[in-house]
């Protein structure tokens, strides 16, 4: 198949761009660098090294033999750009990784925040509307979040996607509907994945666009089978308070001898995704499109839920570390359960990889290998949701406890 792969220079973009190269597929990376630009930003370098996208595609093909195209630009603001693009390569499928994917990031600050709604929101339409444009049937497959759902306690399951419901007439009539599930934003971040969901609902019901829409967990790991074939095609490892995800966060601080972070309660219940698994996800929906006139397919992509708390216990347990209990910069419920179907994929033939698995050793010895790369100063989550207070500056001192044999921890 020919795909774009929009923000194939990030995080979850490149070693989807490798995987899906990997497998036949013909594959051209569309990306403005705006990950890079944000790291030179914050003064955050990822903890391995990244070379330049150029290197990186020519590593690609003089390792594999495969070749991967590249174009520069941004799909938020060069609309007749992307349109001319889109008509050039009539592409069978896009993959959609053009937004900015922090929430700590996204709650920073007013340009931040305006940031990430004119950029993601932006994207997404003008994807929309040139596919529309270009008069193309090419699949969309776009990473969405399991945070559309929001993080409170439900009674059941998290859908995937959709929920019915019953409503009662005035003449004692019900009428069953399937309608999104309500959505439930924690950050601006999340905000622009539930206007996604709008924009995919109508472009599907006006113009019949194909979208199969991901709702993933938090993504844990650095390397897939491809971006571990050479040194320079190395994946991200961001583990600075915006960017950087709970277990790369704790296995990285645990190689540096920091004591691991956790924020409030740590009871805050997450899903979870090994990067391998979330380059696997893309790539079945890829090549499992919906039917013509099928509605937005979406999948719940995530593995497992774990307490903050418990991921913190487990990577002490590993690596003998010690747990330091932060105020928490966020405003979320301190404690919840979180349940979830993921049974769409699974039937597409995708067999998780869990924390169980031990993959958390591997990401453990890359964080070791690059230990020399890491600035304390950027490890503090500095983000906070809603107005600061006073008070909040004067918070008693961090809560630490040290790891001891058997996983158990004791308060020093």
């Amino acid at each position: 198949m020919r795909i774009i792969v929009l923000g194939g220079d990030g995080f979850c973009g490149w070693p989807t761009a490798l995987h899906l190269s990997a497998h036949g597929h013909d594959v051209t990376i569309v990306d403005n660098l705006a990950r890079r630009a944000i790291g030179e930003e914050l003064e955050a370098d990822s903890l391995t090294p990244i070379r330049p996208l150029g290197t990186r595609i020519q590593a690609w093909q003089e390792t594999t033999g495969r070749a991967i195209a590249y174009r520069y630009l941004d799909a938020a603001s060069d609309y007749d750009r992307l349109l001319a693009l889109l008509d050039e390569l009539r592409p069978d499928a896009v993959v959609h990784f053009a937004e900015q994917r922090a929430a700590p990031y996204s709650m920073k600050g007013d340009r931040q925040k305006r940031y990430t709604m004119d950029n993601n929101t932006a994207a997404t339409h003008n994807l929309l509307c040139a596919l529309v444009s270009a008069d193309l049937d090419a699949h969309l497959v776009h990473l969405g979040t399991m945070g559309v759902y929001g993080y409170t306690t439900t009674a059941a399951p998290l859908p995937e996607g959709y929920l019915t419901v019953h409503i009662p007439g005035p003449d004692g009539e019900v009428e069953e509907r399937e309608i999104l599930y309500p959505a439930n934003p924690g950050s601006v971040y999340h905000l622009t994945k539930t206007q996604d969901q709008l924009a995919f609902q109508f472009y599907n019901a006006n113009d019949g666009v194909r979208v199969t829409d991901l709702h993933q967990g938090i993504v844990w790991g650095t390397q897939t089978e491809e971006t571990a074939l050479d040194e320079r095609l190395i994946n991200r490892f961001d583990y600075d308070g915006d960017f950087g995800t709970v277990l790369n966060r704790f296995l990285m601080q645990a190689a540096v001898g920091h004591p691991l972070t956790v924020h409030g309660t740590g009871g805050q219940t997450r899903a979870f995704i090994h990067i391998r698994d979330t380059v696997r996800c893309v790539r079945l929906a890829v090549e499992n499109p919906p039917a013509t006139g099928e509605r937005v397919r979406i999948f719940n992509q995530a593995t497992e839920t774990y307490r903050v708390r418990e991921l913190a216990q487990k990577v002490a347990t590993l690596t003998g570390a010690d747990v330091e209990f932060r105020e928490n910069p966020r405003k979320e419920a301190a404690e919840n359960e979180l349940r979830m179907a993921n049974e769409g994929l699974r039937r597409l033939g995708w067999a998780p990889i869990t924390l169980d698995g031990g993959l958390m050793a591997e990401v453990r010895d890359i964080a070791a290998r690059y230990a020399h790369r890491c600035d304390l100063a950027r490890v503090p989550a500095t983000s906070r949701w809603g107005r600061a207070h006073p008070a909040a500056e004067a918070a008693e001192p961090p809560t630490t406890v040290r790891a001891v044999p058997r996983g158990r921890v004791r308060a020093v």
